[in-house]
């Protein structure tokens, strides 16, 4: 039976190759792509105007990549609207309370 330098059956040694291989890429599909308008908000503990404008300012930036997105994948209509609405949900995020 050959071994590896590590003194592991060659056949085991690939397994736990391939096994590794495939762990970062499957921590990744499951990792939030990033963080949210409140979640920023938060962490930099904004408070009143602050908060209210850094919130508005996130929103109509995350509103103008989603209509990019959404213009890329050529959706029209209500399926471009419901796109574009769920994106900008997911971008904003909910409040840090609820």
């Amino acid at each position: 039976m050959r071994t590896t330098p590590f003194g592991l059956p060659t056949l085991t040694a690939l397994c736990v190759i391939a096994a590794g291989a495939a762990l970062p890429s499957t921590a990744r599909a499951q990792a939030p792509a990033s963080t949210t308008c409140h979640q920023v908000v938060a962490d930099k503990k904004l408070a009143g105007a602050a908060k209210q404008s850094s919130l508005q300012k996130c929103e109509r930036e995350a509103t103008e990549r989603c209509e990019a997105v959404a213009t890329e994948r050529k959706l029209a209509g209500a399926a471009k609207t419901s796109n574009v609405n769920k994106c900008v949900r997911e971008a904003v995020g909910a409040p840090a309370g609820s």
